[in-house]
């Protein structure tokens, strides 16, 4: 793990060897004959950013001092950085990235997401987010787990359809074994938002709707994403055999595509194409 020290050199010399990228007369600077500098110096990036110079030279030098979002803004607009280079400002300054700027990358990861769940053809997938809200699928996950787009906001939650839905359970032929995977997997998404009044609804909304749940969220059993053989009892297609895997969109951690991947067993394969068309 990189620690605070090498994270603030890292950042310090990010703005230095940026800084010296810049030319005065971008910025209608005076250049004196006596100008020694290469690109801006230090108390006019400090000027145009609105800091004290001392600030910034302390910044640049890997000091221990706090740094706002704002300043890291400005700078970025100072040092005309791109995306990727202003991310990688803003996680070097430890600090959340603009929400523009996260709006702009989950579009654009949403979009590739989308393309692979629409490629995966028969094999059932959906993306879920950090509350394992059920946030995209493809054609497929819906003959097999049901209409998305006809499900209200609640019925979209993995966890809530997984405890409040019969149809739902009737699709596992080990629910249980089912059930209480995931409800570890979301005790280990909790973990992060203790004390959050969504978490804290759904939880106690959970809790007095499903005795099981009730029952395995006291256990405190915590999980990743395994993956695995599941066994789908499907009221049309009858009995399929998928390998299940859930894994981690790496560019927005928070998001995650579970794929079930039809076996040939039990004709598994062409049970799918089957119900598709």
């Amino acid at each position: 793990m990189v620690s605070d020290k090498e994270r603030r050199k890292e950042l310090g010399d990010f703005l230095k060897i940026r800084r010296e990228r810049l030319s005065p007369k971008d910025f209608s600077l005076p250049i004196g004959p006596r100008r020694r500098a290469k690109g801006l110096r230090r108390e006019e990036v400090s000027q145009l950013a609105g800091v004290g110079i001392t600030w910034y030279t302390w910044l640049e030098q890997g000091r221990d001092i706090q740094v706002s979002s704002e300043v890291l803004e400005a700078i970025s607009r100072i040092f005309k950085l791109n995306k990727e280079e202003m991310e990688h400002l803003f996680l070097l300054g430890n600090q959340p990235l603009p929400s523009a700027t996260m709006q702009n990358k989950r579009e654009n990861i949403d979009r590739v997401v989308k393309n692979l769940l629409s490629q995966l053809g028969h094999c059932p997938a959906y993306v879920t987010d950090e509350k394992l809200n059920i946030v995209d699928w493809n054609k497929a996950a819906v003959v097999v787990f049901g209409d998305f787009h006809e499900m209200d906001e609640r019925n979209r939650n993995a966890v809530w359809r997984c405890f409040t839905s019969q149809e739902y359970q009737n699709l596992f032929q080990n629910w249980e074994d089912h059930a209480q995977r995931l409800i570890a997997q979301f005790r280990l998404a909790y973990t992060r938002f203790v004390g959050d009044e969504w978490f804290k609804a759904m939880i106690s909304e959970l809790s007095e709707r499903s005795p099981q749940f009730y029952e395995w969220w006291s256990n405190h059993e915590v999980l990743g994403t395994p993956c695995g053989k599941k066994t789908i009892i499907h009221p049309v297609a009858g009995k399929m055999i998928m390998d299940h895997i859930t894994l981690q969109v790496y560019d927005t951690p928070e998001l995650k595509v579970t794929i079930y991947q039809p076996r040939q067993e039990n004709k598994t394969e062409e049970r799918m194409k089957q119900l598709l068309r």
